[in-house]
């Protein structure tokens, strides 16, 4: 069941249990907006979710995508909705295939097939540079686990929307590993980048949310790497 994460912000329990899948987020702060959509095959349906935090998919204003895995975005595929995509520029040109990673990283490999069954091809997709503003959101770009990987802060409702940052353990964050992820070298220097923001909602992908004290957490983080 969709839950109350803060005031405008739903936390949508399409997740499998750990590790399989991720969160998705809905935050209503005058404009609606969808935070990553999960697997193709959710735990609950997407839509479902939505309708239990009181909003129907047609109430979207857009979709913010924090970067393009199958977990964060396979959910796209079942969901009957014309708002706008938003994705980071590096991932926009991963999967529309303006970029190619090699085929001897691990990662870059599983993305050249992936992208070929989720190509987001019918979406209006739209690119996302660091620093953009998407209505409430301020984006900030975190490279690492994915080269386009977004972290979304919401100021006006103290919250992150961090994506696979970070992942939430035992009310604890760690970095993803380096199996699932591009450059952890740079993980390490995006966790350091969030960790000077400040919010007390802390919405991961994978995880529960932490909060209060999300920012406070993060930085707990950051001193250990």
């Amino acid at each position: 069941m969709a839950r109350p994460v803060a005031d405008g912000v739903y936390l949508l329990a399409v997740s499998w249990p750990e590790p399989v899948g991720s969160n998705a987020y809905l935050v209503d702060d005058g404009d609606v907006t969808l935070v990553d959509a999960g697997l193709p095959i959710p735990r609950r349906p997407l839509e479902g979710e939505l309708r239990d935090a009181g909003y129907e998919a047609a109430d979207l204003d857009r979709i913010l995508v924090t970067h393009y895995d199958i977990d964060h975005v396979g959910g796209l595929a079942r969901l009957d909705v014309d708002a706008p995509v938003y994705i980071g520029a590096a991932d926009a040109d991963l999967v529309r295939r303006r970029w190619s990673p090699p085929w001897n990283h691990h990662k870059g490999a599983f993305h050249r097939l992936v992208r070929r069954l989720y190509s987001l091809g019918k979406l209006d997709l739209r690119t996302v540079e660091d620093g953009d503003r998407i209505g409430g959101f301020r984006a900030v770009h975190t490279p690492g686990h994915n080269p386009g990987h977004i972290v979304y802060l919401n100021d006006a409702l103290n919250t992150g929307l961090l994506g696979d940052l970070v992942w939430e353990t035992d009310g604890r964050f760690v970095a993803p590993p380096w199996l699932d992820s591009y450059d952890t070298d740079c993980i390490d220097e995006s966790i350091r980048r969030v960790a000077g923001e400040s919010f007390e909602h802390a919405c991961v992908g994978h995880g529960r949310p932490v909060s209060p004290g999300g920012s406070d957490r993060l930085r707990e983080l950051a001193a250990e790497l």
